[in-house]
């Protein structure tokens, strides 16, 4: 008969205990494991949460901040030009002339005579080349200033006994025309008008300067009108 060998209580407890201690650290571990991912989960849907959030905020913001940079602008502002730009005008004389239209048209085509006649024009000189082409230059005292310009000019092609026009191709900006009209057999209408751009240098009396040159091309008519008599006299019938 084999011997019983027997096991200290103290033994068999402490390995009851260790087994139970190791199971109880197991179960800890498992519980510990768990809640750990149910943290890193519930984290990951926190940030996710706040991230959602966050940019929305920042959607919504930047959407608010585009907005009111599109009506911080005010709707009068508008932009200038850095210097003033001048209008045309337009000055328009008429005079009855005491000769046929015919030697009404034959006077007014000869450009280099103009300064004989015409108050404020100094010389007209015909390029021989191109005889269509003119250079023409004004010189007059008025507003307290001597007033001196030039331009190059084309005369169009003519109406005979109806109409001279011109316009400036470089120089002082003008244009203009000639019309007759027949009045009777020994005289007839003239119609000058003048189209101009003001000169910087005559801005500040712009107001004042058309009725001036409205003054002087009536001027240059009487005298155009006492030249014309004085030719067709002179001209042989």
């Amino acid at each position: 008969m084999s011997a019983i060998t027997a096991i200290p209580a103290s033994t068999t407890m402490s390995a009851t205990a260790t087994s139970a201690s190791a199971s109880s650290s197991a179960h800890i571990l498992r519980l510990n494991h768990k809640q750990l991912i149910f943290s890193l989960h519930g984290r990951r849907k926190s940030i996710s949460a706040s991230s959602s959030s966050f940019f929305s905020t920042y959607r919504f913001n930047s959407s608010i901040s585009r907005s009111s940079r599109r009506i911080s602008y005010p709707s009068s502002i508008r932009i200038r030009p850095l210097s003033p730009v001048m209008e045309w005008q337009d000055v328009t004389v008429k005079m009855e002339v005491d000769v046929p239209i015919s030697v009404a048209y034959k006077c007014y085509s000869d450009r280099e005579a103009i300064p004989e006649w015409m108050p404020f024009i100094s010389t007209v000189k015909i390029l021989e080349d191109k005889p269509d082409l003119s250079r023409w230059s004004l010189k007059y005292n008025a507003f307290g200033q001597n007033i001196e310009y030039s331009w190059l000019a084309r005369n169009m092609q003519p109406t005979p006994n109806q109409k001279i026009h011109w316009r400036s191709l470089e120089g002082l900006p003008n244009r203009g025309a000639v019309r007759f009209f027949p009045k009777g057999p020994s005289s007839c209408i003239i119609e000058l008008t003048v189209s101009y751009e003001v000169p910087q240098l005559l801005v500040p009396v712009a107001s004042a300067l058309k009725p001036f040159l409205e003054n002087l091309l009536s001027q240059g008519l009487e005298r155009f009108a006492t030249f014309a008599r004085i030719y067709s006299a002179d001209t042989p019938k």
